[in-house]
């Protein structure tokens, strides 16, 4: 089956060793089309960088509107599709993007079979033109793969009623993410909680700071991120007298983090619903997982089903609660180990590229290659 991903996601370079394992899979000859590069929404720009390429065939096309995520398009698609020839076309992107809409149109000229991509967890109601877009995608996909129960309840909310499977595309890599020493640091050691990610409100990296300031001076913080929040996080840090304790990295490379998350003796997510957004899954437990990182996470959208019983979980918006958290881990030994142990395997059985390539391929499967009528 000759399968193309449409995808801006493996532009990073850890992403290619998932397509790598799907290339393995058997009966599947696998075509990625990407972009040169991607323009993040903090100003960035991230360039492909092809790493891990074994087994698969990459087209890269040039975008208009390089990031914006609901209105950028492929140039020159129509031409790259009748190339590749695919049985299959699987769409990353959400089901009321441009992208999406513009993709699965070439494909269903084609009659190839294509299947889209849902994270949106929270019922919103789209103006036009997304609302049509997302309304056309829905009676024509061939499939969905949901990324959480939220994206899975508001695809049938919206009217979706064909083929529908839930799981995290987000995979680790395991040999990247090595586990860090098993031995928790000493109850009256340096401690250090960090975070990941963007600097925007609605991550909860103020909370963190909160929570700094009610513990010990030997518990330090590592913040490592970009976004337009950072000002503001800093001037907090200051009002709360933990400037000193606080250590601020707005960027390190991809391939550099895994060591960048093993130095860390607590990873920190303390996300806030918005009404218009929830965390979605939050790739980068996965990660402090696989590296034996023990986390704390808030209750918001998939974290707590992200996290099972491997990390603890405090209600959102609460600082307090986030620094007692924090607390627990810096001072019990045997809770840390029993936590990063358990992080470590869960990540292993449920979060692995291998394991999410053959959950793919096993949806490509079910879809199967055979052809519908050109404009059916």
């Amino acid at each position: 089956m000759r399968v193309v991903i449409l995808s801006k996601t493996f532009v990073a370079a850890p992403a290619q060793r998932q397509l790598e394992w799907l290339a393995r899979q058997p009966g599947l000859d696998l075509s990625l089309i990407t972009p040169p590069e991607w323009h993040t929404d903090d100003g960035g720009v991230m360039p492909f960088a092809p790493t891990f390429t074994n087994g698969y065939q990459i087209e890269m096309l040039p975008i208009a509107r390089n990031g914006r995520y609901h209105t950028y398009t492929y140039r020159h698609l129509g031409q790259a599709l009748r190339r590749l020839a695919p049985d299959l076309m699987h769409i990353d992107e959400e089901p009321y993007n441009l992208a999406t809409f513009q993709a699965l149109w070439h494909a269903k000229r084609r009659g190839i079979p294509a299947l889209v991509v849902a994270w949106q967890n929270l019922l919103r109601r789209y103006p036009p033109p997304f609302a049509w877009m997302e309304r056309w995608v829905y009676a024509h996909a061939a499939g969905v793969i949901a990324g959480n129960a939220g994206a899975a309840e508001v695809a049938r909310n919206k009217g979706y009623r064909g083929p529908l499977h839930i799981f995290s595309l987000h995979g680790i890599d395991p040999d990247l993410w090595q586990p860090r020493p098993p031995e928790p640091p000493a109850p009256d050691a340096p401690f250090t909680a960090g975070y990941v990610g963007r600097l925007v409100p609605e991550k909860g990296i103020d909370l963190v700071l909160h929570a700094l300031a009610r513990l010990p001076a030997r518990i330090q913080l590592v913040v490592i991120g970009r976004g337009p929040a950072l000002r503001d996080l800093q001037a907090l840090a200051g009002d709360l007298g933990v400037a000193e304790r606080v250590t601020w990295h707005p960027y390190i490379p991809a391939l550099e983090l895994p060591q960048a998350m093993r130095a860390l003796d607590a990873f920190v997510l303390p996300s806030r619903t918005r009404p218009n957004w929830a965390e979605q899954f939050g790739r980068v437990l996965a990660e402090a997982m696989a590296g034996g990182v023990p986390i704390i996470g808030s209750a918001s959208g998939e974290i707590p089903r992200v996290i099972g019983d491997a990390g603890m979980i405090v209600p959102e918006g609460d600082a307090p609660a986030l620094a007692q958290a924090i607390a627990v881990l810096a001072n019990d030994p045997a809770r840390w180990q029993t936590l990063a142990r358990r992080g470590r395997e869960r990540a292993l059985a449920k979060f692995t590229q291998e394991r999410i390539a053959m959950m793919l391929a096993e949806v490509y499967g079910e879809i199967g290659c055979a052809r519908q009528p050109p404009g059916a």
